[in-house]
């Protein structure tokens, strides 16, 4: 017995526009979630007051970059990831060479590298040798002699009487430091998982209109 089955051409268009609108859906909807939790991120970052040059740092790409499917997803992530690592999880930071972490105050001024400056290049562009000056009650400290500028940073100190110098806590010592917790990445992107269903509903409705 042979059975011959003839498939309506019309269904089969219909068939190819259904995975059409589909297909858009899904990859707009991934488009969505994936510029909200990007933007969202970069919300977190700047509320958390850690600047705009971070925030800037969290981008996000779709796939596929051109064209549509039923597999299109979004990558949101950072570009520094290992700054914005730390202010989500909020980790227990100790010195590598298991000493001192040496935190500059502000007569230490900025390093000319960006970021903290360190001791040794403080000795260096300052040309003042550091003191180590323990405290059974608090951070012990690295201490100079010198004198405060108008930006209220130690430097040398050119008086030959001694006038306005005095001793500067350059930098805390600290054996390690808790970075508070700052920010809530996880939960950002939990929202943004939770909303791709309806986001695909509704694009595929507004699609059918």
């Amino acid at each position: 017995m042979k059975f011959k089955l003839d498939i309506d051409p019309d269904i089969v268009a219909m068939m190819a526009d259904e995975v059409a609108a589909d297909e858009r859906a899904v990859t707009a909807a991934m488009h969505e979630a994936g510029t909200g939790l990007k933007a969202a991120w970069r919300l977190q970052i700047t509320g958390a007051g850690l600047g705009t040059r971070l925030a800037n740092s969290i981008r996000s790409q779709n796939f596929p970059r051109s064209g549509e499917s039923l597999d299109a997803a979004a990558l949101v992530w950072s570009k520094a990831p290992v700054i914005v690592g730390a202010h989500d999880t909020g980790p227990l930071i100790r010195s590598k060479d298991g000493f001192w972490l040496a935190i500059p105050l502000p007569a230490a001024g900025k390093s000319l590298r960006g970021g903290r400056i360190t001791p040794g290049e403080w000795e260096r562009r300052r040309g003042l040798r550091l003191r180590f000056v323990y405290r059974r009650i608090g951070p012990s400290l690295l201490v100079a002699e010198g004198r405060l500028n108008t930006k209220g940073q130690a430097v040398v100190s050119r008086s030959k009487t001694g006038r306005g110098k005095v001793t500067a806590p350059i930098f805390l010592l600290m054996p390690q430091v808790k970075l508070p917790k700052r920010l809530d990445l996880a939960r950002a992107a939990d929202r943004a998982l939770d909303s791709v269903p309806g986001l695909i509903v509704a694009n595929w409705v507004e699609g059918r209109l």
